[in-house]
């Protein structure tokens, strides 16, 4: 790797704006914000607005409709019965 071409990586603490849900990761991000953590060390604040604690995927609240295979958009489309 080159040196002096790459930003610099640190902690940084993100914190979800909906849940308030905050976790320690690395990430080449700066932010004038600081928050103290749970080891005592100040690490630079970046708010998120989704985060694996609030997003429908993770969290179980996403719905899924059934998708038809190509054979029954056919089907449904000119108008034959399935015979299932």
């Amino acid at each position: 790797m080159k040196a002096e071409i790459h930003p610099d990586y640190h902690p940084v603490v993100f914190v979800d704006s909906s849940t308030g849900y905050k976790f320690l990761s690395g990430s080449t991000q700066t932010s004038k914000e600081t928050i103290k953590w749970e080891d005592g060390n100040e690490y630079p604040l970046i708010r998120v607005e989704i985060s694996s604690d609030s997003h429908p995927f993770y969290t179980g609240k996403q719905k899924f409709t059934q998708a038809d295979g190509r054979v029954d958009r056919f089907n449904k489309k000119y108008g034959f019965k399935n015979d299932n």
